[in-house]
């Protein structure tokens, strides 16, 4: 989200005291703080001075209130300001609070030396723009995603998402903003772009930030400039733009991808290093159709806690299948669980290849070994193509590179055809291994700068100035016991620091034997520094060929790392094929150790589920041999099942046991249960808990009608419907009413639905519309405590005991036990109407004397 200034700097001014010039230093700060403003508002500019990165002015304030920074002030000639700054060396580590706040960050550094005297003023430059959703600096990321996102409207609305840290580009088309809306949250975006008609529409503008709270920027949406950015990146306006209905680009579309490259590279204008391929890891631009993959609403993300837990101590689907060996495995099983398959074909061949490393331990287990060395090769090869890979990165790209062979033999024995072997042709990729192991050396620096990074061997001349440069160092280093064998000191010594350079130095005692060849430089206590022609001579051949070395070792480095990025494509490829293994192994690794079963899907039309002995995948790894599984049947003759039973008695875990094992289903993963059978389901909904929008003026029930809302008005025949206490929040009947009604619609409409409630007059619905069948959470109560057996079973519940787990919550005995005497006083006033009304419907006359016993006889039973 994007953090409020204390002050809105104004052009041209510095908030400060005094009313005199500003100095030349703080001019240069307005100047560069207001040119970086023009293009990007709200940006704070750190500015480097010396060994500290400062602002000034009310970005201090800012900053000092969002890093919690302590304010000083900067004060020369009649102006003081507040200023508050980082050392240099802490950059890092600030810049990811700022971005994690949705703080834009401009980074000015001095590119000239501080000239002697410092009455000149030193010379800066933007060398960093940084945004939450443009950053690719690893140090900055976490293992999940970080798109950019743009959106636009025409002929509805347009998305367009970008990951410049992988290079991912991909758009889509929606009809509705509710759609829009749990398509970006499946994505979550860290920044997003708004076009203007968007952006300029405040009521619109209020939800979207009320529903999204990242970091809104400002980009041209321009028609024009979208075809010039996809046209330099990509080479073309892709097809994948074109609207099948005209044959013409779809203008939402190439309005919100052209946005959001035109960003990327507005942001990348601020990078000195390699501006010009600073987004040459986007390669292509995919399309993705909404309705390809299973839709999950964004409520459904929430409620089943795929990646978000809904307390502090929750765990998350994610987090419980979170056994992946490396970041882009991490993020491909993201991918995965956010858009399950509809296609039965890839989902047999991902449920073989699960079956045959669950079946085949020594070989899960060895590229299990294999993956754990593995570096991050997407965003590696995303660096490489954007010539942005420092000598480090090289040499991990080096080590992940070595283990393509290794993987290759492991998966050489699977049959021809499948996915696994598909992935090992994947990760055929030779030569570059051999390239960059001959003119890398094993251990290289940080920075380019440091030196010391080409190998001996690989570059002649290189090897030479190196070697003409040793040369000279070895005559220095000889020179000392040379020299003590000439002069007789036998204290004589050869030393060097940055003032003098090389030296001659000489005790006082043994000043009298100083050759005359010699020329005093220094003289100090106890003893002098001397200086030779020959001496200097050297040390200036030394420079040159170190200085000469150092640029040619730079080119050397550029040179290898522009041959690596034509290799972009099959990099990303090898990292594509990785990420998949690693999310292979991972799932078959987990269906072996908790006794998973690979789950038969029913064949196209065929719409039954069946599953035995049903397990929740998060709440078993807590629960353990404790957890108590379940059966579940869903077909045309039970579409609807209507849950009872008493709160903590395990109703919603047995709602989110259903969809968890559908999700996995589709994902191509085995599911906990003893035997599962599912068909192909389109989309999951949920509407469990209770939450309120008390900031968009949405009450707990107008929260839970507009969530059941987007439920009946868009789900089919081939969803799969989770409900947990509909109607709360209202009055017992508008609840009431409003439960039946949606069940009733739902049921029509032939969903499958699991419905749990509370409202006990609803289980009357098995009699009379068919499908829907009663089930109840076995409970007991013995001795004034209640005891849960977690058990599903046929029929309606008894009651809630909502008394005697308010008992167990640790209500005062005082309120429980008038509250139980309440009940039983409500529940025979009830008895008396079921009564009253039941006479009232019976034609006594018409009975028998034997069927008027048997009645009378079921009323005492009854206490009535």
């Amino acid at each position: 989200m994007t953090a409020p200034t204390l002050t809105e700097p104004q052009r041209g001014k510095l908030k400060g005291v005094g009313s005199g010039k500003l100095p030349p230093m703080l001019e240069q700060y307005v100047a560069m703080r207001d040119e970086v403003a023009l293009a990007f508002p709200d940006t704070l500019l750190l500015f480097q001075c010396g060994d500290f990165y400062e602002t000034f002015g009310e970005d201090a304030e800012r900053a000092a209130r969002l890093l919690g920074l302590t304010l000083t002030h900067k004060t020369s000639k009649g102006f003081s300001t507040a200023m508050a700054g980082i050392p240099l060396r802490t950059l890092d580590s600030f810049v990811e609070k700022l971005l994690a706040q949705g703080v834009r960050v401009a980074v000015a550094e001095q590119i000239s030396d501080v000239p002697e005297g410092g009455a000149a003023l030193v010379e800066r430059k933007v060398t960093q723009m940084l945004t939450p959703g443009t950053v690719t600096d690893e140090r900055l990321l976490g293992a999940e995603e970080n798109y950019l996102a743009a959106i636009a409207t025409g002929s509805g609305y347009a998305l367009a998402l970008l990951d410049l840290s992988t290079g991912d580009f991909r758009c889509a088309t929606f009809g509705s903003r509710a759609t829009l809306y749990d398509e970006l949250s499946r994505w979550q975006a860290r920044e997003v772009l708004l076009s203007p008609e968007l952006s300029q529409n405040p009521q619109l503008l209020s939800d979207f930030q009320r529903r999204f709270p990242m970091m809104l920027s400002p980009a041209s949406f321009d028609e024009a400039a979208a075809r010039d950015h996809l046209l330099d990146v990509l080479g073309e306006v892709p097809g994948a733009l074109q609207d099948p209905q005209t044959g013409e680009a779809h203008t939402a579309l190439l309005r919100a991808c052209g946005a959001v490259l035109g960003y990327a590279r507005g942001i990348a204008s601020g990078d000195r290093v390699n501006e010009q391929h600073a987004l040459s890891m986007v390669r292509r631009l995919e399309r993705f159709e909404v309705g390809a993959h299973m839709q999950l609403s964004d409520y459904a993300l929430r409620a089943l806690e795929l990646f978000t837990p809904q307390s502090p101590q929750g765990v998350t689907l994610l987090a419980a299948l979170g056994k992946t060996r490396s970041a882009g495995g991490k993020r491909r099983l993201r991918s995965w669980l956010r858009s399950p398959l509809l296609d039965r074909t890839s989902l047999s061949a991902r449920q073989d290849a699960l079956e045959a490393l669950v079946s085949g331990p020594d070989l899960r287990l060895a590229l299990r070994a294999l993956l754990y060395r593995a570096h991050d090769l997407e965003r590696l090869a995303a660096r490489t193509a954007s010539l942005r890979a420092t000598p480090r990165e090289i040499a991990a790209l080096l080590r992940t590179l070595e283990l393509l062979p290794e993987a290759h033999n492991l998966l050489s024995s699977l049959p021809n055809g499948s996915l696994l072997s598909g992935l090992r042709h994947r990760l055929s990729l030779s030569g570059l291994d051999d390239l960059i192991r001959a003119a890398l050396v094993d251990d290289p620096p940080m920075r380019v700068s440091d030196g010391g990074l080409i190998r001996e061997g690989f570059h002649a001349q290189l090897d030479g100035l190196r070697a003409e440069a040793l040369g000279h160092r070895t005559w220095l280093a000889e020179l000392e016991l040379s020299e003590r064998t000439r002069t007789g000191i036998a204290g004589l010594k050869v030393g060097y620091n940055s003032v003098f350079g090389y030296y001659l130095e000489v005790g006082a005692g043994h000043l009298d034997k100083v050759p005359g060849d010699y020329r005093q430089i220094a003289t100090l206590k106890d003893r002098a520094r001397f200086t030779r022609s020959d001496l200097r001579e050297h040390e200036r051949e030394i420079a040159r060929l170190e200085q000469a070395a150092a640029r040619l070792e730079q080119e050397v480095f550029a040179e290898l790392r522009t041959q690596l990025a034509q290799h972009a494509e099959a990099l990303s490829a090898a990292a594509g094929a990785l990420a998949e293994l690693d999310v292979l192994t991972t799932l078959a690794e987990v269906a072996a150790e908790r006794a998973w079963v690979r789950p038969h899907t029913q064949p196209e039309g065929v719409r039954e589920l069946h599953l035995i002995q049903a397990r929740h995948a998060v709440v078993e790894l807590h629960a353990g041999a404790h957890f108590v599984p379940n059966d579940v049947h869903l077909a045309s003759n039970r579409r609807t099942l209507l849950l009872t039973g008493p709160n903590m008695a395990g109703k919603s875990t047995y709602l989110r046991t259903v969809a968890l094992c559908a999700l996995l289903h589709q994902i191509g993963s085995f599911v906990p249960a003893e035997q599962a059978t599912l068909p192909i389901f389109d989309s999951i909904y949920t509407r469990i808990g209770a939450s309120d929008d008390l900031a968009g003026g949405r009450s707990t029930f107008m929260v839970e009608m507009s969530e059941l809302a987007g439920i009946l008005h868009h789900a089919t025949p081939m969803s799969l419907v989770i409900l947990d206490e509909i109607g709360r929040g209202t009055s017992t009947l508008d609840g009431l009413a409003i439960a039946q009604s949606a069940l009733e619609h739902l049921h029509a409409a032939g969903v499958y639905t699991l419905f749990a409630t509370h409202y006990f007059e609803l289980t009357h619905l098995e009699q009379h519309l068919a499908g829907v069948v009663n089930l109840h959470v076995a409970a007991e109560e013995d001795a004034g405590s209640l005891t849960f057996y977690h058990q599903v079973m046929a029929g309606a519940a008894r009651q809630s005991y909502g008394v005697e787990v308010a008992k167990l919550a640790g209500l005062p005995l005082r309120v429980t036990e008038r509250a139980a005497a309440l009940l039983s006083g409500l529940n025979a006033r009830r008895q008396q109407n079921d009564l009253s009304a039941e006479l009232a419907a019976l034609d006594l006359s018409r009975l028998t004397p034997i069927e008027a016993l048997a009645l009378l006889h079921e009323w005492q039973k009854r206490g009535e």
